[in-house]
This record gives structure tokens, C-alpha cells and sequence, in this order.
């Protein structure tokens, strides 16, 4: 094993560390207007008791690999099992490679927005404005691929300077400022004129909007909002300290997660409401309505860019455990010295990003299978590569290699009640769960 693995230093560090991995786009960009398009209330009690079951389950079982085999999602699936199942371990470098060559070119737009809003964005009076600069923005020919560029270089920054100094550092620095700004912003927003609507739209349960579509949101949400099935977990969980305790380690990550989640949609939502948009405007709610709605607030020229900064926080922790997953495979089964990897793995996931950021402009007529090159990635890594991966987990913790892994997480106490449930989530629970996802998204 190559001596360039690292350990995290502290237990703090590698909860900030997993955090980071799961607060992302996907709690700050994605939850408000998934919660949006699921009624609010409603979506929003079936999303915490799938985080807290299912997600949390998963969690845990992935966590748990990863330290008990001190190694990558390939050498961890090679050493507790070894044959068909190294080729999971496969899987989920792929998928958080996949996941990287795009997801740097959406922390790309939020650097972007940085700057717009710090110029003359905020000055337009026409809200139409707003989804004609977003388009402008994402059809050139340059600038998403230099801000693509620009991000992945941070990332690889962070990655480089290894596990302790790097990304336990930047993690203790970068998740303590974006809680203090997402707090900071939800108090603007709460006070508001007309911000309360949006927060009764949030908070209270409309059970006249509840039906299977808004359980297969909200499973989906607390699927992929906590970064599972694609080995990042794994591989900072390898970097764990065998003295540290795993339940109560991933109930804090996830707490965490849902935290963030929970008040970036105390932020969007109530903000919408306030300036009379449309909570479920979809994918366009963060780089469309928002910009508008700080155009009419208060300070709007102050907080743009704050959210835009706090949102590329988010990207960019989350983007370095997709990288470090890559460059710990490099690492441990290729025996590469730790800046090489990250040199590699880097500049290979800038360059397979390129057509991902040319796909809204010079490459959108470029189609395979009905989907551009972004869509294709995004498809390929959410619908299939991490469904499967989820599965997988669950499959090989709660089954192939049971009492290892209830070892590893309950140590003596592997009869509780907790752990038979727990066991239980495993084995039948989160497999057919996560097959719905799969299904579903197919």
C-alpha cells in the first residue's frame, strides 16, 4: 500500500470532510425546487425519513468498506471479497469520475455568477433578462470551458495537498464559512415582505399533493443529495481511524446534510415567494429566478454574489471527493505518487468535461441517443452508475459480507434491536428502494 495514503487527523475533520462530500449542488442548487416541484411539506417529511432510513443505511454500509479495507472502491471490493465483486468497486470509480467531468463545469457557472453578479447583472429590470444571460453564458464557445477549467484547478489544489493538509484543512475552513453564510442569507430572506408564504409552502404538509410521484422524489433526493453509490464515502472512509465509532459518525454527516438542505430551502423558497415566482421552476430556479429576485431585494447586490460564492463552496467540497476518489484508485492500485495522480486524474476529467460545457452551445446539435454530451454524462452517472452502485452496497454489506461489516460498525454490540434494523434496511429495504430509483430513471 502506497505510503501516500494519508489518515484524516481528527474525528471533526473527517466529518466536516464527509460533509463537504455530501453538501453540494445538489442540497443548495438542487433540493429547493425538487421541493418545490414536490409540493413543499409533503415532499419535504418523506425526504427526512428516507435520509434517516434509507440513506443513512447506505451511509453507514459505505463508510464501513472503505475502513474496513483501508483502500479504494476497487482494492476494498478485491480485499473483503475479491472475484465478480472488484468489478463494483469499478463501478464507482467510474461513476464519481463521470460524475467529476461534469459536475466542475456546473461549479464553473457558480464562479461565473460570482463575477456577473458583482457586475451589471443585477441591473436588469426585465426578468427575461435573466434566462437570456444564462443562455448566452452557457452557449459560448469560451467561458464555460475556462470557468470549467478554473474549477477543476481548485479542486485538484485541495486534492494535492493530500488528506490531512488538504482536504481535512480546506474542509475545516470552507464547511464552518458556507454554514455562516447560508444562515446569514436565510435571515434576509426571512424578513422579507411576503417571505412567510414560501416558508407555511416549505414547512407545513399539503398531504392533497402526496402520491408515488412525490415518494420517488423524495427517495431520489436523499439518494443522491447524500453522495451514495459512488465511492467518495468509501474512500474517506478508508482514511478513518479504526478508534473512531461509525454510527454516530454518519447519523452527524447525514444530520449535517439535511441541515444545509433544510436551509437552503428556508432561503430559495420563502425568497421566491416573496417576489411572487415559481418555486418549481426547476433547474433554472438557482441561475434564472434567483438573480431576478435579487435584483427587487433589498441588498440584492450584496447577496447575490454572497449565495453564488456559498453555492461554490458547496461545488467545489464536494467536487474534491469525487477527484480524491480517483487519485486514491491511482494511488493505491497503480502506485502513483499522490500530485501525479491528481495531475491525472484532473486534467483527464477537465478534458472529458469539455464537450459537457460546449453542450449548451458549439456541441448542442451533437446528440447520442437523444441526449447531449452534459445530458448523456448526467444520465449515465444518475440514473444508472450510482442506482447500481447503491444497490451493490447494500447487497454486499447486508449479505456478502454481513458480520464483517457489523463488526466493523457495532463492534460487541451487533444483537442490539438497532443493528437487526439496521441489518434488516440492508437486506431487503434499500436494495428494492434503490431499484425503484433505477427503474424509475431508466
Amino acid at each position: 500500500m502506497s505510503s501516500e495514503r494519508g489518515e484524516f487527523g481528527s474525528r471533526l475533520g473527517f466529518v466536516l470532510a464527509a460533509a463537504g462530500s455530501t453538501i453540494g449542488l445538489g442540497n443548495i442548487w438542487r433540493f429547493p425546487y425538487v421541493a418545490g416541484e414536490g409540493g413543499g411539506g409533503a415532499f419535504l417529511v418523506l425526504y427526512l425519513a428516507m435520509v434517516f432510513t434509507l440513506g443513512l443505511s447506505i451511509m453507514l454500509a459505505e463508510i464501513a468498506i472503505g475502513r474496513a479495507a483501508k483502500r479504494n472502491p476497487v482494492g476494498a471490493f478485491r480485499t473483503l471479497k475479491g472475484g465478480a465483486w472488484t468489478g463494483l468497486g469499478y463501478l464507482g470509480v467510474l461513476a464519481a469520475f463521470v460524475i467529476l467531468s461534469f459536475y466542475s463545469v456546473i461549479g464553473g457557472w457558480t464562479l461565473a455568477y460570482v463575477l456577473a453578479t458583482l457586475g451589471p447583472l443585477l441591473e436588469a429590470t426585465d426578468a427575461r433578462a435573466f434566462g437570456d444571460h444564462f443562455r448566452d453564458f452557457t452557449a459560448g464557445p469560451v467561458e464555460p470551458v475556462l470557468y470549467h477549467g478554473l474549477f477543476m484547478l481548485l479542486s485538484a489544489g485541495v486534492v494535492m495537498g493530500g488528506v490531512r493538509a488538504g482536504i481535512e484543512r480546506w474542509s475545516k475552513l470552507l464547511m464552518p464559512l458556507l454554514l455562516i453564510m447560508l444562515v446569514a442569507l436565510c435571515l434576509r430572506a426571512l424578513t422579507l415582505p411576503g417571505a412567510w408564504a414560501g416558508v407555511e409552502f416549505f414547512l407545513i404538509p399539503d398531504w392533497q399533493r402526496f402520491d408515488a410521484a412525490t415518494v420517488g422524489a423524495a427517495m431520489s433526493q436523499a439518494f443522491f443529495s447524500m453522495s451514495l453509490g459512488m465511492g467518495c464515502l468509501l474512500t474517506y472512509g478508508s482514511y478513518l481511524s479504526s478508534a473512531e465509532r461509525l454510527p454516530g459518525i454518519a447519523v452527524t454527516v447525514s444530520a449535517l446534510d439535511t441541515t444545509i438542505a433544510m436551509l437552503a430551502g428556508l432561503l430559495i423558497l420563502p425568497a421566491t415567494f416573496a417576489f411572487g415566482f415559481d418555486p418549481a421552476s426547476g433547474p433554472g430556479l438557482s441561475f434564472v429566478t434567483l438573480p431576478a429576485v435579487f435584483a427587487e431585494m433589498p441588498l440584492g447586490r450584496v447577496f447575490a454574489p454572497l449565495f453564488f460564492a456559498l453555492l461554490a463552496i458547496a461545488a467545489l467540497t464536494s467536487n474534491v471527493s469525487l477527484l480524491e476518489t480517483a487519485v486514491a484508485y491511482l494511488v493505491d492500485e497503480k502506485g502513483t505518487g499522490r500530485r501525479a495522480a491528481t495531475a491525472i486524474a484532473a486534467g483527464l476529467g477537465f478534458a472529458i468535461g469539455v464537450p459537457s460545457a460546449l453542450a449548451f452551445g458549439p456541441f448542442a446539435d451533437a446528440t447520442l441517443f437523444g441526449k447531449t454530451f452534459f445530458g448523456l454524462m448526467e444520465y449515465l452517472a444518475t440514473n444508472l452508475l450510482m442506482p447500481i452502485g447503491g444497490i451493490g452496497i447494500a447487497v454486499f454489506a447486508g449479505w456478502v459480507v454481513r458480520d464483517r461489516i457489523r463488526r466493523e460498525v457495532l463492534g460487541d454490540g451487533a444483537d442490539r434491536p438497532a443493528a437487526r434494523i439496521w441489518g434488516w434496511i440492508l437486506r431487503w429495504l434499500a436494495p428494492a428502494a434503490v431499484a425503484w430509483i433505477l427503474i424509475s430513471g431508466l
